[in-house]
């Protein structure tokens, strides 16, 4: 039986010094990359302070339609960015005259429609969006793939619309990562945004934490347990086969995939205490970024890949702080509380948002990188884990809601929330992945 004595998003609710964990020996069980029954179930509570009159109408000319049309509405309701106009048996095909000031009269100021057709077990999506204001129309592509791919057309179509109304690109088709607890088994999963499609990258006797998507979206770099100590792997996800990137002595912890998808950065304690190091993603090239008496921990790299925000207690309490990648003297970020960590950065660089303490709650807030001011997300008891979405507009994050472990989603604003809830196991570790060219 071994003490091991870290920190990472895992342990923020057991303290900052002290998560003391035994270990046994056990093999971890290796999958392919399989799907599983179990979804995530999706609650929506609040709207954005913009809302815009949309009506999605069932896309004709096969029974798949209406299933596109329910992914797209849900997708555009899941944003809180939408007021969904009835378009029940609007019957519109690519090829119809669009009433446009019928439309504007129900109160739609856009109109989403289209039809398939499939031939030899393949399915052709034909898709328009018009502005039925401008009478005009946005946008018009048509999509090919099988039926198991269906549901991820469906869900591009709806980054287009969003795109297309807001101007910011759509993150419905990407990927989260998480890990789920039953019992004493533990699983990395990977699933849909919208919590559907799981599948199982890894099943483990011994605890998984810190999963890290790589910026191109193929692979996973995360922390196993199944030796006896904190390992750093790398594994690919269309083939299931991984690496060990760092198995130093000591701990191996807190995996963060450079910009270019070259170099990580990770957490070593080979020379007695937690430091921050970057490495190849072969496992070569090895670096100390620099020297403290205390604990530094939790790097994430800035867009630009110059600097690494990361979390100390070098000033007498946990708090963020900002690094050049190349080493120098470390600026501190956060001031408000004594108890900040678990750092993320925005995709434009702007923003951070972090795991604060106040009150004895544990909450999700966020800040300028400049200005410093912050605003607290979300209302604890338990958040932790805060990660960005691609297009920087909501934050991932686990919670405790109800006595029930959850993953949950808020705007950045604070004024929509998501919870996707596991029925069967504990949910948390969750992580937002890139965009999928």
């Amino acid at each position: 039986m071994a003490a091991v004595i870290s920190f990472n998003r895992a342990t923020v609710r057991q303290g900052w010094r002290a998560l003391a964990c035994g270990l046994v020996m056990a093999a971890a069980g290796l999958l392919a990359t399989r799907p599983v029954q179990a979804q995530l179930r999706v609650d929506i509570s609040g709207v954005g302070a913009t809302q815009y009159p949309i009506a999605i109408a069932d896309f004709t000319g096969d029974p798949h339609g209406q299933a596109v049309g329910e992914v797209i509405r849900a997708d555009l309701t899941r944003s809180g960015q939408f007021k969904l106009i009835n378009a029940t048996g609007a019957n519109l095909d690519v090829n119809s005259s669009i009433a446009y000031d019928d439309w504007r009269n129900r109160g739609a100021d856009y109109l989403a429609y289209g039809s398939i057709s499939q031939t030899g077990g393949q399915f052709k999506v034909d898709y328009r969006l018009v502005d039925s204001v401008r009478r005009t129309q946005l946008d018009g592509v048509a999509f090919a793939g099988n039926e198991k791919e269906l549901r991820r057309i469906s869900h591009q179509i709806a980054d287009r619309i969003y795109e297309k109304i807001t101007g910011v690109r759509g993150v419905f088709s990407t990927r989260i990562a998480y890990v789920l607890q039953r019992g004493n088994t533990y699983e990395l999963q990977i699933a849909d945004a919208d919590g559907q499609n799981p599948q199982v990258m890894l099943r483990s006797q011994q605890s998984i934490i810190s999963p890290a998507w790589s910026p191109d979206g193929k692979r996973l770099a995360y922390v196993s347990f199944e030796l006896g100590k904190p390992v750093v792997y790398v594994q690919t996800l269309a083939t299931g086969n991984r690496v060990p990137l760092a198995n130093f002595k000591g701990n191996n912890s807190a995996p963060a995939w450079a910009p270019n998808g070259q170099q990580l950065s990770i957490v070593l304690s080979r020379d007695g205490i937690s430091q921050i190091y970057t490495i190849n993603a072969d496992g070569s090239n090895l670096r100390r970024v620099m020297r403290s008496p205390l604990i530094d921990t939790e790097p994430v790299y800035t867009p630009d890949g110059g600097s690494l925000v990361f979390t100390s207690d070098r000033g007498g309490n946990p708090q963020i702080y900002q690094v050049p990648v190349g080493g120098g003297n470390a600026q501190r970020l956060t001031f408000s509380g004594s108890y900040n960590i678990s750092p993320a950065v925005s995709p434009d660089g702007n923003k951070l948002v972090y795991v604060t303490q106040r009150d004895g709650a544990f909450r999700i807030a966020m800040q300028d990188m400049g200005a410093g001011n912050e605003q607290l997300l979300t209302a604890g008891p338990d958040d932790e884990s805060p990660s960005f979405a691609p297009n920087g507009m909501q934050v991932l994050y686990s919670s405790v809601q109800g006595g029930r472990s959850v993953l949950a989603v808020t705007s950045i604003d604070g004024r929509v929330r998501q919870t996707l809830s596991a029925l069967n196991g504990k949910v948390r570790e969750p992580t937002w992945g890139p965009f999928i060219n």
